[in-house]
């Protein structure tokens, strides 16, 4: 999660991360009350909710988190983009590709993008009834259509892909947790994961005075401990 001030400036990056859980409940949590705090200091910022088309991604952060600038990830939106004129025109096929790489910039790069693109997909459903898909991809350009103001989002220096959250999840998770034959148990994985964050969101050292109690074992020799004799070094 990243903070832009009014200039479009990114001040910081926050990293969270959670072992794999039903809903995500614990991780919506963590995420609003960070949103909150942050907002509480700095309600000048403004908040940037960027994500793919996932029905749970947006029941969450339109209807839990603060009002902000809503955005689908554009290359999400271009797989999308892709697939309706594949199966317009054949998959990858030269038309397909010219078609795509005209409305993609179109997309991105003029205020009314969106609009055009919903048209020339409109059209191509009527010309080709009998392909489903082409309904199905209009249908989502339609209702997301005001998260596509990518050219009003560029203007203000906002982000329009997920890119630096994915990269976030390969450095931050992916790197240590999927190593040859690692496996991981919740609250060993969860513990690793909670320092790894706070790590690399430079928080550490503030929070390890909340944490130390947490991970901190009294750890006992036994009485029972036989001492092997000392071998001779030659």
């Amino acid at each position: 999660m990243s903070f832009y001030d009014a200039e479009g400036e990114r001040l910081s990056t926050v990293r969270f991360a959670r072992m794999p859980e039903k809903h995500k409940a614990t991780l919506k949590d963590t995420l609003r009350e960070e949103v909150a705090a942050v907002l509480g200091q700095r309600p000048d910022l403004t908040l940037v909710k960027l994500a793919d088309g996932a029905k749970d991604n947006w029941s969450y952060l339109g209807a839990i988190l603060p009002q902000g600038i809503e955005i689908i990830d554009f290359y999400h939106a271009c797989e999308h983009l892709k697939a309706a004129f594949d199966a317009a025109y054949g998959e990858n096929s030269s038309r397909s590709k010219a078609q795509f790489e005209k409305y993609r910039h179109l997309l991105r790069d003029e205020g009314d993008g969106v609009e055009k693109v919903i048209r020339a997909l409109a059209h191509l459903r009527d010309a080709h009834p009998g392909k489903r898909k082409l309904s199905t991809e209009l249908a989502y350009f339609r209702r997301y259509r005001y998260r596509m103001r990518y050219a009003t989002a560029q203007a203000q220096n906002l982000p329009i892909g997920s890119g630096v959250v994915e990269a976030a999840c390969k450095t931050l998770a992916t790197e240590r947790m999927k190593r040859s034959g690692m496996r991981w148990r919740q609250a060993g994985g969860q513990a690793i994961l909670t320092l790894r964050a706070l790590h690399q969101s430079a928080r550490f050292e503030r929070a390890w005075k909340l944490l130390s109690t947490t991970y901190k074992r009294t750890v006992e020799i036994p009485e029972n401990v036989v001492l092997f004799p000392k071998r001779p070094v030659h």
